[in-house]
């Protein structure tokens, strides 16, 4: 029995005697993935964080999530297997440009990116994700949006939303950043008449070149319903693995190599394992905060899907 099969084995069976789930996010790696009992994007496991009946959370993302789980969740333990994996744009925004921003817009509501820290969530109007930012900007009666972090995802939210006025901070994404245009060219003549399926969080170019723009999750759902063969992914390479599997008739293709996320990378089994059994790296949020930060995410959560 390899080492994978046994450390997933001793994972089940922690499991089992803590009542804990395992929540992956779709850019972890695949053997992460396979022993999760949900993978999903960040919308999806927000609602499977508020919902779960288990006492215990592992998640297997980045801190921000895990973070959000335990808002959502404060009397349960939340762990995070590597206390080092972070999100580089949720550090790209601070409170104190917020706080500039409503000062310099006082009419216009804060939209917050859930990829983003709590202190950040505390002082914004509501949350939303790539799933739903358009729906959320479009629930909200404001006119004028402060969109943060991600000017990526803002711009296009805005694109959707012509009647309203947009301020953004100047956070990305580096791993969907990085993605240029000549290499998604290049993918194209490289596969012909395959799809090329975008995550907003590219750069806006990439998108006028994009067959279907949307979440990983809208992504999947997108990849099943269609009659393509090959398809084109532009984003985080940890996706191809539920995409293949789901799709065993048809291939994924990445534009480049460096669509990889070593933060979300930092997740392995031999973290989770002893996340279980050892009780860590416990999330820890300080009450005042999480109030406020509860608030925008619940906002968020109540919209219909």
């Amino acid at each position: 029995m390899d080492r994978n099969r046994i450390l997933s084995k001793k994972i089940k069976q922690a499991k089992l005697e803590r009542n804990a789930v395992i929540l992956a996010h779709l850019y972890q790696s695949p053997e992460v993935q396979d022993v999760a009992d949900f993978v999903g994007d960040s919308l999806d496991l927000s609602r499977h964080a508020r919902d779960t009946k288990a006492d215990v959370i592992v998640f297997a993302g980045v801190s921000f999530m895990a973070e959000t789980a335990k808002i959502l969740n404060p009397t349960k333990t939340v762990l995070l297997p590597d206390p080092t994996a972070g999100c580089p744009m949720a550090n790209m925004v601070k409170v104190e440009e917020v706080m500039a921003l409503k000062t310099a817009h006082p009419d216009a509501a804060v939209v917050c990116y859930v990829n983003s820290s709590i202190e950040v969530k505390a002082v914004s109007d509501i949350c939303c994700t790539s799933a739903n930012a358009v729906r959320v900007v479009r629930s909200l009666p404001q006119k004028k949006i402060i969109f943060v972090p991600d000017k990526n995802l803002g711009q296009y939210t805005a694109r959707h939303c012509p009647d309203k006025e947009f301020f953004y901070a100047k956070g990305y994404c580096p791993t969907h950043d990085s993605l240029g245009l000549q290499q998604v060219i290049q993918a194209k003549e490289r596969h012909p008449g395959a799809p090329v399926l975008t995550h907003p969080e590219c750069k806006p170019e990439i998108w006028d070149v994009s067959d279907f723009i949307g979440s990983t999750s809208q992504m999947l759902e997108f990849a099943r319903k269609s009659r393509a063969k090959q398809f084109i992914i532009c984003t985080e390479m940890g996706i191809l693995h539920q995409l293949s599997s789901y799709n065993l008739d048809k291939e994924f293709f990445s534009p480049s190599p460096n669509m990889i996320c070593p933060q979300m990378k930092r997740t392995s089994l031999v973290s989770i394992e002893a996340s279980l059994e050892k009780n860590r790296f416990m999330i820890e949020v300080e009450k005042g905060i999480m109030q406020q930060a509860t608030r925008s995410l619940e906002r968020m959560l109540e919209l219909p899907v």
